[in-house]
This record gives C-alpha cells, sequence and structure tokens, in this order.
C-alpha cells in the first residue's frame, strides 16, 4: 500500500505545470467531450506507467542491490532537480489533433507527450523502488488523474489559481526526500 500511496502523491504534485496538463488544458479547450478526454488521459497513462513501472522493476533485477538503491536514491534527488525547471507546451505535437476524435487525439498526444517525461521517469524510479509494478502503476496513473481531471474539467480557471511555483517546490521537496531516505535506508541497514 505504501507503493501505492507514494506513487500517487509523487506523480500528482510532479505533474502540477507538467506539459501534459497544458496538453490537458489544450484538449479541453479544443473538444466538448470531457469524458472522452478523461478516458483518453486514462488509458495513455496506463500503457506509459505500465511500461514504465515494469522497467524499474526489471533494471532492480539486474543491477546489484546496494548499486541499485543508490542509483534510485540518486534518480528521486535527480528528478526533484528536474521538476523545478518548468515545461512548456509543444505546439508542433499538436497540429493534426482536429483529424482525430477526442479520445484518439488524447490517447495519442498524451502516450508521446509522457515518453521521457519527469513523471514517467518518476514511475520507472518508483518502479525499482517497490518493485511492485501494479502498486505504482495504479498509484501513478491515479495522481496523473488527479492532476489533470480538473484541468480538463476546469481548464483555465482553475490554471489561473494554482500557485505553480509553490507545487513545484513541493514536488521538488517530495522528491528529494524520497531520494535521501532511500539512500539512508541503504546505509542504516
Amino acid at each position: 500500500m505504501d507503493a501505492f500511496i507514494t506513487s500517487t502523491v509523487t506523480v500528482a504534485l510532479a505533474e502540477i505545470g507538467d506539459k501534459t496538463q497544458l496538453l490537458s488544458l489544450f484538449l479541453a479547450a479544443r473538444y466538448r467531450h470531457k469524458t472522452a478526454i478523461i478516458m483518453g488521459i486514462l488509458v495513455a497513462t496506463l500503457l506509459n506507467h505500465l511500461a514504465s513501472a515494469w522497467l524499474g522493476s526489471w533494471l532492480v533485477d539486474i543491477i546489484p542491490a546496494t548499486l541499485a538503491t543508490y542509483v534510485v536514491a540518486g534518480s528521486f534527488i535527480a528528478v526533484g532537480l528536474w521538476v523545478l525547471i518548468p515545461d512548456k507546451a509543444d505546439d508542433d505535437e499538436h497540429e493534426n489533433v482536429r483529424k482525430y476524435g477526442a479520445f484518439i487525439a488524447t490517447t495519442v498526444l498524451f502516450f508521446i507527450a509522457e515518453i521521457g517525461d519527469k513523471t514517467q521517469v518518476a514511475t520507472v524510479i518508483l518502479g525499482a523502488q517497490y518493485t511492485s509494478v501494479l502498486w505504482v502503476t495504479l498509484g501513478t496513473t491515479l495522481g496523473m488523474m488527479l492532476a489533470n481531471v480538473p484541468i480538463v474539467l476546469l481548464g483555465q480557471r482553475l490554471m489561473q489559481k494554482l500557485p505553480l511555483n509553490a507545487a513545484r517546490y513541493i514536488a521538488a521537496t517530495l522528491f528529494v526526500v524520497l531520494g535521501i531516505a532511500t539512500a539512508l535506508s541503504q546505509l542504516l541497514a
């Protein structure tokens, strides 16, 4: 259960102000079918984060345990620092959105936007940390939904009221604390 809760909170905070959240805002402005957008986000995130959590779990199996712990700890800290860098929307990804329905466009664009993104990297790290593909995938997916569904439903009004810098600092602190705690657990073991 710890894997689920940590994964949910970590990704929900890391997602605030992320490019996929900006993509959610763009899609909500473009399409009327909010349910189709939300389902597209869900499908894309489940597929992307399942593969990411599995990769993290697999990597831990092939890397020596002591080294893996320090790699995971360092990765948490690196992602924490990375979260401090704001994302910008990439307009080139959205050129052909009109040709597809809301669900297909959201699924494809969200899956592509998530490749190499902070939350995908975090999912790989969480998969390595907890070696529970199911709970990490469910947690990170819930975190993505918690961060993106309000954007789809409330759109621009919500984005104007969210203190994005404060959210970035909270997410960065969470990642750094997870990294330090992971390293300390190895040192104290």
